[in-house]
């Protein structure tokens, strides 16, 4: 019998992007006109530095690129992402094993759906990036969520792993600096998880586009140069958004072995064909330029940084490990969950994040992602990629609402 269902049930179960129906939901109370501050959104407040509007502004203006280009991306652009990866990793890849995407999503999604196959179990280390386990779902395979929480700096160990794995484990997801968290892990942690994976067989996805944004003298390390063992067998993932302040342009990026880069590309070549000429060329300029643009935002991210852990860690039933990369603070709020609240409706007890951050949102109009969307519950986790006055106002919102506590 044929489905009477008008969506498809593999479409249906997909979950809304948490962090973006939270920022929807922000601007429009704001276009209704509330006051509200948002602290969901992973966006830099700071525009796309001018030399790279600039490339854009030439490149649309050259009937060149007012045509089709070839699907994997511009060969300009895949030599210099190239480059900038043996810069940036110290990891040696040609011009053919780079697919340029529509934004780092696409990355993801298209990186799963060429590795596995229906009932493929993929090691999760939780808290994850919303998306993730979507898009694993939707290449059918099955997450199996791995939490470190914060006592363990919310970073999974080789035993945790070794413990969730089965013989139907094909691939580990790794992301460091880590969205929510803003954990990095230590330059032999990540060698020790990748020989790891390497000794069982399995591939590794590692999505890298927080790399530029570590803080405190802490440093990035790739898995692909840190765990040379695992060979071809390593997919990684990144884009312009984050370290240019690009998240509208739309450029990400998949490195891998030929023969992935290849099926990606022709996925990609019914999916969506190639990413918009003017978003290359722009990108292009990006990362073939200075990171002078990224250490100006990061002397910013660093005194938000500090302000909003400070003021978080003020707060009774609060508590927040400093992050070291990413734009997030992740905050334990367990021990307030079960305590009332006055709520704009009277006295209010949530019981979940979820509740907790609608509360927020309704009774003092700040806009905060509960954990639920990355993992477990009992976890706010806020964005300081604001401008300062923003910040300041909403933290002081927040203190004072969670502050009253009883």
């Amino acid at each position: 019998m044929p489905s009477t269902g008008r969506i498809s049930a593999r479409i249906a179960a997909i979950a809304e992007s948490a962090t973006l129906a939270v920022d929807a939901k922000a601007k429009a109370l704001k276009a209704a006109g509330r006051p509200v501050i948002g602290f969901g959104a992973g966006e830099p407040d700071f525009p796309t530095p001018g030399y790279i509007v600039d490339a854009a502004v030439q490149a649309a203006r050259d009937p060149r690129f007012h045509r089709y280009s070839p699907a994997g991306g511009l060969p300009e652009l895949k030599k210099a992402i190239a480059e900038k990866t043996l810069r940036d990793s110290g990891y040696t890849v040609d011009p053919a094993q780079v697919l340029v995407t529509n934004g780092g999503k696409q990355a993801v999604y298209e990186a799963f759906a060429t590795l596995l196959n229906p009932g493929d179990e993929v090691l999760l280390p939780a808290p994850y990036w919303t998306t993730y386990p979507e898009a694993i779902r939707l290449a059918g395979g099955v997450p199996v969520e791995v939490f470190a929480g914060p006592e363990q700096g919310y970073m999974v160990t080789v035993e945790q792993l070794e413990a969730a794995s089965t013989d139907k484990t094909k691939l580990l997801l790794f992301c460091s600096p880590s969205n929510p968290t803003g954990a990095v892990y230590p330059a032999a942690q990540v060698a020790e998880i990748g020989r790891w994976a390497a000794d069982r067989g399995l591939w590794v996805v590692t999505d890298e586009i927080y790399e530029h944004l570590t803080y405190d003298g802490v440093e990035f390390t790739s898995i692909a140069t840190a765990a040379p063992e695992l060979g071809d067998k390593v997919v990684v993932l990144n884009g312009v958004a984050k370290t240019y302040a690009m998240t509208g342009w739309r450029v990400g990026w998949m490195i891998a072995a030929p023969d992935v880069i290849k099926a990606a590309t022709n996925l990609q070549s019914h999916l969506s064909s190639n990413v918009a000429n003017v978003s290359q060329m722009a990108a292009l300029a990006a990362v073939s330029g200075p990171l002078t643009a990224v250490e100006d935002m990061k002397t910013a991210f660093d005194r938000r940084r500090r302000a909003m852990v400070a003021a978080l860690n003020s707060i009774d039933g609060v508590e927040c490990p400093t992050p070291e990369g990413a734009f997030y603070a992740y905050a334990d709020v367990r021990g307030l969950l079960g305590r009332e609240f006055p709520g704009a409706n009277g006295p209010v007890r949530p019981q979940t994040s979820a509740e907790l951050a609608a509360v927020i949102l309704e009774t003092v109009e700040v806009a905060v992602v509960p954990g639920e969307a990355f993992g477990p519950s009992g976890y706010l986790r806020l964005s300081y990629a604001l401008g300062d006055d923003d910040l300041a106002a909403g933290m002081a919102r927040l203190t004072g609402f969670l502050g009253r506590a009883q």
